[in-house]
């Protein structure tokens, strides 16, 4: 389980030190690269709440090793991809199966475990959940640097390979459950709803604002679908999303933090280490190093905030976190050529305390007034927030990174490749840096919005707490 955890995790961060690369090696501009991640993020969002129905239906250890097969056959045609559209297309299956694993995966050590054990087994599942921001996208740099892109994919092949192994030979089948019925139109609906509006969103860049007639079809489509699946879940019987759960106040307010959150997360981490490799000129593996602080931040808050959330109640720490992150973004909104690396060390160091201390209390306070048959589907759409929320932060970073690199450099159309450092001079490079701290003032303000909705989560500590609350969503 450990194995296919730490594959997942660490395809959703390793591929960002590599956009760059993709990006020149392709001749695609940086809206259209950005599909690479947002592919990604998208097929884990559909794929989440699919997985609940299919454990049931076809059993825990065939979605495991199916999901296993899906994600190895995605990494290998990610290796071989021969243009940017075949390479997105190949994250997209490679997404599917990655987002399967990790809950599925997570259900059957729980149910395996047993309540007692359950302990033992979150401090396993953590490791690689913790370790996995940190170690991405230095992993992801160290390859680039030293082999061909194709590589970090091509890593995930013989470690799947082993798990898939270990799946066959020591999982066994669990029972089956064929009550549970699936969402098929609310998933028709959600799926290139979400698809269509991000696909919107990033040909903004492409068309140069909103007057194109396929950017406002494709929003509009997009928005149209969604709504349709908002009215849909509210009256299906086993709906896809739970959108009844939005009327519970404090799961409502936690939603929105968590999807901003997911926002600022995503969509900095996309803006970061493109900073550091074309204004800059680091090599990827110092690209990721510098990506490093922030997960080490998030990780030496992260257990910290659960226990102050329980005395003290998310009111109190959710809006510090979210303060945090705003803080630390602060300091990228003044990025130029020549920027202090301890400044920016830092600066993404107290990013990580800020995801750390706001992310996970956000999550706890979504459960707070929930009853325990209803914390499953809550789980499930608040991940599924969380990776829509990144989607979107992701697009829209990249609309804006676009936008400004044309309108500060003439000629530009948003590629990489004619914006190297070496290959222009020291004054357009700059403008170059001011288009990067324009994107960051973006995501400065998706942090300062995160506080308000802060304030109006309980000011009370958690009725069960947010190590048993981790619990109780697991095995459920």
């Amino acid at each position: 389980m450990v194995l296919g955890t730490i594959m997942a995790i660490l395809d959703t961060t390793i591929v960002a030190v590599a956009l760059d690369t993709l990006s020149k090696d392709f001749k695609v501009s940086v809206s259209t690269i950005q599909w690479v991640t947002t592919g990604y993020l998208l097929a884990l969002a559909v794929v989440i709440p699919v997985t609940g129905w299919a454990i049931h239906r076809i059993g825990a250890k065939s979605i495991y090793i199916t999901s296993l097969v899906l994600f190895i056959v995605g990494s290998a045609l990610c290796g071989m991809a021969w243009s940017a559209n075949s390479l997105i297309a190949f994250r997209v299956l490679q997404g599917i199966g990655g987002g399967m694993i990790m809950p599925v995966g997570q259900s059957i050590m729980a149910r395996t475990a047993g309540p007692k054990q359950m302990g033992k087994v979150m401090g396993v599942i953590g490791i690689p959940t913790m370790l996995g921001p940190i170690l991405g996208p230095v992993v992801g740099g160290a390859i680039i640097t030293n082999m061909s892109w194709r590589w970090i994919f091509y890593v995930n092949v013989p470690i799947g390979i082993v798990a898939l192994f270990l799946a066959i030979k020591f999982l066994k089948p669990s029972e089956k459950d064929k009550t549970h019925r699936f969402d098929l139109i609310g998933f028709l609906l959600l799926s290139p709803g979400l698809a269509i509006l991000v696909y919107g969103l990033s040909e903004v860049g492409n068309q140069g604002g909103f007057s194109s007639t396929s950017v406002q079809w494709s929003l509009s489509v997009g928005v149209i679908l969604i709504v349709l699946f908002v009215l849909r879940s509210l009256r299906a019987p086993e709906p896809l999303i739970d959108m009844r759960l939005f009327k519970n106040r404090t799961f409502s307010v936690s939603s929105i933090c968590i999807f901003l959150t997911g926002m600022t997360l995503y969509g900095t981490m996309f803006l970061l280490p493109l900073y550091y490799q074309i204004v800059r000129g680091d090599s990827p593996w110092v690209a990721g190093l510098m990506m490093a602080p922030q997960g080490i931040g998030a990780a030496m808050m992260m257990r910290y905030s659960g226990r102050l959330t329980d005395r003290r109640g998310a009111r109190m720490v959710v809006p510090a976190g979210m303060a945090l992150l705003a803080i630390g973004t602060l300091g990228y909104t003044q990025v130029s050529s020549s920027s202090n690396y301890w400044f920016l060390g830092v600066s993404l160091f107290i990013r990580g305390l800020g995801l750390g201390l706001g992310m996970m209390p956000a999550f706890a306070s979504s459960y707070r007034d929930l009853s325990l048959d209803a914390v499953p589907r809550a789980t499930t759409t608040t991940n599924i927030l969380r990776q829509v929320g990144g989607s979107l932060g992701v697009a829209i970073f990249a609309v804006v990174l676009q936008t400004q690199i044309n309108h500060r450099i003439p000629g530009s159309t948003g590629g990489l490749t004619s914006i190297a450092t070496g290959m222009i001079p020291p004054s357009t490079l700059e403008k170059v840096a001011q288009a990067f701290g324009t994107s960051f003032w973006w995501s400065f303000g998706v942090c300062a919005i995160a506080i308000i909705p802060g304030f109006f989560l309980p000011n009370s500590g958690n009725k069960v707490p947010v190590e048993e609350l981790e619990t109780e969503m697991v095995i459920d």
